[in-house]
C-alpha cells in the first residue's frame, strides 16, 4: 500500500475522506454510566463533559429536565472553552461573558448586552442529534440540514436493558488497526493462546473462556482448546447488508468440525460471540487520528445480564473517569517472559485478553505504517473491507449515500446479525449453525418481538 492510501484510509478529521464518511454513521459519545455520580461523583453537582470525537471537540451536558445536549465546544462568542461552562439546569453559561446555551444550542441569554438587546435570538450554537440506545449516547456529525439515517436495529440497540451491557476503553492507535484486529479470525489461535484451560465454570463475561456449542464424545470443549488445538482456519466470507459475514471452519476430525460467525458491521463495527448466550457488538470510535475507544455492547439471548459482575471484572483494567486503561506501552503492556514460556502465547495475563488486542493495535505504533506489510491469505477480510472503505469514501466524496446502516433503504434488511461458535457435522455445518441461532433466537425473551418488529418495517417499505 502507498503512504497516500494509508493515510486516505486513517485519516478522521472534518474535510478529510474518512472523516467525511464515518460522520454519515451514528457514533457513540459516552456511555450513560459516565453521568453515573457513584462512578464520578462530580456528575452528581456538574454533569458536564469535554468529549473529543473524530478530530473534532464537543461539550456534552445534562439539563435539568433529563435533556442532553452536544454542542461545538467553541463559544460562538469569541472562542472560549465551552467545556468549563457553568451548568444551569436549564442551559450552559460560558464564563467568559455569559452567554447561556440550551441543549439545542440556542442562546438564550447575552447579559452584557444592552437591556431590550435580541442579539441571542439570532445566535445558536451548533448542536448534534442524540440517540440513547444500548446504554450509550449516539451523537450523528453529519453536514447540517442534511436527516440523519435510521438508527440500526442491530440485536445490542433493540434487546431491553435488563439483557444489555455496554463498556468502554481508550487505545492510543488509530481506530482502524484497532477494527481489523476484530475481522481477523485467525488471530485467535495464536494471541489469545492459553497452554492450559481454565475451568469453564468461571468463565461468565470472559472472552474464549466459555466451551463451544456442542461436544465431542459427550465432552464439551473450551474455545481456547480449539484455538489452541485447530490454528488454521479455513476463512470465507459473504456480503451482506450490513456489511460482511464471516465464517472460519476448523476441521476437528473427519466428521465434526468447529465453525465460527462472526460480522463486520460496515464501517467499524464487529460482532463476535462471547457465549453460547451472549455476543459481543464492539465499535471503534476514533477520537482522532491516533486514539480510538471501543465501546464493547453485550447482548444476551438467556437470561438478564449480569451488569454488576460484568462491570467490576472490567472496571479493574482501566482507570476512571475516562477508561484509560492501567496497561499500555509505558509499562509493556504487563509483559511477563515467564508467562509466555509456560502459561500464555503472549505473556499478558489470562484474566483479560483485550489487553491482547490493545498490545497488537498499540505496538503497530499511533498509525499503522501498511507501506512496510505483507498479507497473506487469512487476511482476505482485511483486504475486502479496505476496498469497501475506499469505494464508500468515493461514493461520499460524489455526493452519494454510502452504504450499510447510513442508507436509509437498506435499514428493513439489517437486524442481527447472527453469530455462533460450535462443535458441528462436518457435512453439515451450514445447516446446524443456522437451527443453532434460531434455536438462540427462540430461546430470547426479547428477540422474538423485535423479530416482529423487523417484519413490520420490511413490510411497509
Amino acid at each position: 500500500m502507498k503512504a497516500e492510501q494509508n493515510q486516505r484510509l486513517t485519516q478522521v478529521g472534518p474535510g478529510t475522506p474518512g472523516g467525511e464518511l464515518l460522520r454519515r454513521y451514528w457514533q457513540p459519545v459516552a456511555m450513560l454510566d459516565e453521568f453515573d455520580p457513584a462512578l464520578d461523583p462530580p456528575m452528581a453537582s456538574r454533569p458536564v463533559k469535554a468529549v473529543r470525537l473524530l478530530g473534532q471537540d464537543f461539550v456534552l451536558f445534562k439539563d435539568a429536565q433529563g435533556r442532553y445536549g452536544l454542542l461545538d465546544r467553541d463559544c460562538p462568542h469569541r472562542g472560549a472553552d465551552l467545556a468549563y461552562g457553568r451548568n444551569e439546569g436549564d442551559g450552559l453559561r460560558c464564563p467568559f461573558h455569559g452567554w447561556k446555551f440550551d441543549a439545542t444550542g440556542q442562546c438564550t441569554d447575552t447579559p452584557a448586552e444592552p437591556v431590550g438587546s435580541t442579539l441571542c435570538s439570532r445566535v445558536r450554537q451548533r448542536s448534534y442529534p442524540l440517540v440513547e440506545k444500548g446504554g450509550a449516547l449516539f451523537a450523528w456529525l453529519g453536514p447540517e440540514g442534511m436527516e440523519p439515517p435510521p438508527f440500526p436495529a442491530l440485536d445490542c440497540f433493540t434487546a431491553p436493558a435488563s439483557h444489555s451491557f455496554v463498556f468502554k476503553g481508550l487505545w492510543h492507535c488509530n481506530w482502524l488497526q484497532a477494527f481489523e484486529v476484530g475481522i481477523d479470525p485467525a488471530h485467535a489461535s495464536y494471541l489469545h493462546r492459553f497452554f492450559e484451560d481454565a475451568p469453564l465454570e468461571g468463565s461468565y463475561g470472559k472472552q474464549f473462556r466459555g466451551a463451544s456449542a456442542g461436544d465431542i464424545g459427550g465432552e464439551r470443549w473450551p474455545m481456547t482448546k480449539v484455538m489452541r488445538e485447530f490454528a488454521r482456519p479455513e476463512i470465507s466470507f459473504s456480503t451482506q447488508p450490513y456489511g460482511l459475514q464471516l465464517t472460519a471452519l476448523r476441521p476437528l476430525n473427519d466428521a465434526l468440525t468447529h465453525v465460527r460467525v462472526t460480522n463486520a458491521v460496515f464501517p467499524q463495527t464487529f460482532v463476535i460471540p462471547l457465549s453460547e448466550t451472549m455476543t459481543i457488538t464492539q465499535m471503534h470510535v476514533p477520537v482522532d487520528d491516533t486514539r480510538n475507544y471501543w465501546y464493547a455492547f453485550f447482548t444476551s439471548f438467556d437470561a438478564p445480564v449480569d451488569k454488576a459482575t460484568m462491570r467490576q471484572q472490567r472496571l479493574k483494567a482501566v482507570t476512571l473517569p475516562d477508561y484509560i486503561p492501567k496497561a499500555g506501552r509505558w509499562n509493556q503492556w504487563g509483559f511477563n517472559p515467564d508467562e509466555q514460556q509456560d502459561r500464555t502465547y503472549l505473556g499478558m495475563g489470562e484474566e483479560d485478553i483485550n489487553v491482547h488486542d490493545q498490545w497488537a493495535c498499540e505496538s503497530m505504533g499511533a498509525i499503522q505504517d501498511r507501506t512496510r506489510e505483507h498479507l497473506g491469505t487469512t487476511d482476505k477480510v482485511i483486504m475486502a473491507n479496505r476496498r469497501l472503505l475506499n469505494q464508500a469514501m468515493d461514493t461520499v466524496e460524489r455526493g452519494g449515500t454510502p452504504p450499510g446502516i447510513a442508507d436509509p433503504a437498506q435499514a428493513p434488511a439489517i437486524v442481527g446479525p447472527d453469530t455462533v461458535d460450535g462443535i458441528t457435522p462436518a457435512d453439515d455445518w451450514q445447516r446446524w449453525w443456522q437451527n443453532a441461532v434460531q434455536a438462540k433466537r427462540e430461546g430470547a425473551p426479547w428477540a422474538n418481538e423485535a423479530a416482529a418488529t423487523a417484519d413490520t418495517l420490511a413490510g411497509a417499505k
